[in-house]
């Protein structure tokens, strides 16, 4: 005796070899032997033989109009399959011919629900039809994905998509045809998405696609700043006193925000003032205020080669800005300073400063550089003051205990874009420039925040144990640079914390409530953003550095270059701040000198191929 069973949803046939009542054990056609509930047979049968048995019943249907059996169970309520074949067959059914309607009606869910074991009831009109036309949809969809597919895996972008492009490059939605086929289409081709668009002349400027990926997530109303960009009223105090000094900025070209200046102003015995002076935008910009929210959405200017996107309207950096030739209001920092580069006294103010001139690295790298201050012949409009700076920020340097700091020989990188081509400058972080900024800037932050500190007023702190950097509401020591406590103060125009500590400073120097507790909400979600948002921003921005350097190699035609091992089989290249993996690289200690071959740069991927060739003769 054979039996017609279901199992899992499938269609089986099989010989019964025990029959224990509540279940059976049955054996299949190949030979394989299974144990079936009693409950999952459906007929059983002597005839035909078992291997012919579906065979049979498939071809009778394939035979059966669905339509029609619909029609004639349409009005009726359940019904059970032997009695719907006996109904189409004129006679009692056969087993062949039992299972054949079984096989149909199970195959036909649009048609027929299913209700029990061999039960079934016809679909209301109204459902099937809508069921027919999502089963057509689908199958229109099919066919153009499958045609989306096709064009795509020859590198043709199919109309369809041009309008989407947008969409589909930054903020997909996975459920569309057009996703699924670009998947289906990059999987077959063995390439990312992107890479697949690329290819298709969808992404004509990769540096562009990498910049309107991240426009698109945290910048996704735009850059501008909508109504605060014609509309913006600035109230500074205008009682405040000028300062009878002479005041310079040191930064880059591209700098606009140009958030500190510097004073030398001489005393008796050879002593000396030093001034830091800070642009104070927060003298006009009062929180909760519109250029305050606006400052808090974005929360530190965005900076990458060639490009910047600012934390301020262009109007507010244009009004706070230290200009040269300008009258800016500034807070201030005096230190009196002995001739030995000993601090005597010192005294914070709001003011107005004259900032009489803003130089430029560029240039005045040339005059003022340790050659020049070895062998005394600086020759500058500044000479003077930079060389007392020079003096006193070595001092500084002493006293932190950073005078042999290792990071003190580190290369820093700029870049310059004319016209999609970039240059690449090289800095020694322990250079005359970047010495007196970096030390004079290094002061500025520590003694306000100890100020804040001393007076018990709120302020957010920056500090370092153990290697790991954190901020916080309360004063901690700074390992790496070697204070007591830290509070970034200095660029307010540029990072949102550096702002709310001027707004708690000038509340300090101005006998004023503070604007924040280390209780306030606004001032604890700031500190939690802000480190969540400047770790994105830097993230970008190394991220757009590497694309240049790729961009670099190709403009300059590099196919060989030294680089030096840092660790294992990474290497950073010479000239450049890239660091990449060299799998062929054999086992070399740090330091290293090595030459590599750069093929297969990418510059959609950030990538490139290097190759070890040898090792460079110390």
């Amino acid at each position: 005796m054979n039996v017609f069973y279901e199992e899992s949803g499938v269609f089986k046939v099989g010989t019964i070899l025990a029959d224990n009542t509540t279940s059976l054990q049955v054996e299949a056609s190949h030979g394989k032997r299974t144990k079936i509930k009693a409950a999952a047979v459906l007929l059983r049968f002597e005839t035909p033989l078992l291997s012919e048995f579906m065979s049979q019943a498939q071809k009778i249907t394939d035979e059966l109009d669905t339509d029609f059996l619909w029609e004639c169970c349409a009005s009726n309520d359940e019904f059970a399959s032997n009695s719907l074949a006996a109904e189409y067959f004129g006679h009692a059914p056969s087993p062949v011919e039992a299972a054949a309607v079984l096989i149909m009606l199970h195959r036909s869910p649009m048609y027929f629900y299913k209700k029990g074991r061999g039960r079934y009831k016809a679909a209301p009109p109204e459902a099937l039809k809508a069921a027919l036309a999502s089963q057509e949809k689908k199958q229109r969809q099919a066919e153009l994905q499958a045609r989306y597919v096709a064009l795509l895996r020859t590198f043709v972008l199919p109309e369809e998509f041009k309008p989407q492009l947008s969409s589909l490059l930054y903020q997909p939605d996975k459920n569309t045809i057009e996703w699924k086929a670009l998947d289906a289409a990059s999987a077959a081709n063995n390439v990312s998405i992107p890479k697949l668009l690329e290819k298709c002349g969808a992404i004509p400027s990769s540096h562009d696609y990498h910049v309107n990926q991240f426009l698109q997530e945290y910048f996704p109303e735009g850059t501008g700043f909508g109504s605060l960009d014609s509309e913006i009223e600035l109230n500074d105090p205008l009682d405040l006193p000028v300062a009878n000094i002479a005041a310079f900025s040191i930064d880059d070209a591209t700098t606009t925000e140009i958030d500190d200046a510097f004073s030398v102003t001489p005393l008796k015995l050879g002593s000396f003032r030093v001034g830091i002076h800070i642009a104070a935008p927060a003298l006009g910009i009062t929180p909760q205020s519109a250029l305050d929210q606006a400052a808090v959405q974005r929360l530190s200017t965005v900076y990458i080669p060639g490009k910047k996107i600012t934390m301020l309207p262009e109007a507010a950096v244009n009004h706070y800005t230290l200009g040269e030739e300008r009258l800016c209001p500034a807070l201030s920092l005096y230190l009196d300073v002995a001739d030995d580069f000993t601090v005597t006294a010192t005294k914070s103010c709001i003011e107005r400063i004259n900032v009489v001139s803003n130089l430029r690295h560029e240039t005045l790298e040339q005059d003022f550089n340790e050659t020049t201050l070895r062998n005394n012949n600086f020759n500058h409009p500044f000479s003077e003051e930079l060389k007392l700076l020079w003096g006193f920020s070595c001092k500084l340097e002493e006293l932190r205990g950073k005078t042999n700091d290792i990071n003190n020989e580190k290369i820093d990188y700029s870049f310059e874009i004319n016209n999609d081509r970039v240059t690449i400058f090289e800095r020694r972080r322990g250079s005359p420039i970047d010495k007196v900024v970096s030390e004079l800037m290094i002061y500025v932050n520590t003694e306000w925040g100890k100020q804040l500190a001393d007076a018990g007023i709120a302020g957010i702190y920056r500090s370092q144990g153990n290697g790991k950097v954190k901020m916080s509401t309360s004063p901690a020591p700074h390992q790496g640079l070697g204070v007591s406590q830290y509070a970034w103060s200095s660029s307010p125009m540029r990072r949102y914390v550096d702002l709310i500590n001027q707004q708690q400073l000038i509340a300090l120097l101005s006998n004023e409530t503070p604007p924040y507790t280390k209780q306030s909400d606004d001032l604890l979600i700031a500190v939690r953003n802000f480190e969540m948002i400047y770790s994105v921003y830097g993230e970008f921005q190394r991220a757009m550095e590497r694309y240049w350097c790729l961009r670099w190699l190709l403009q300059e035609n590099i196919h060989t270059t030294s680089a030096q091992v840092i660790k294992e089989n990474l290497v950073i290249l010479d000239r450049l701040p890239l660091i990449v993996r060299v799998p062929s690289l054999p086992q070399a200690l740090p330091g290293t000198y090595v030459e590599l071959e750069i093929s297969e740069i990418d510059l959609l991927e950030r990538s490139l191929n290097a190759k070890f060739l040898h090792r460079q003769e110390a």
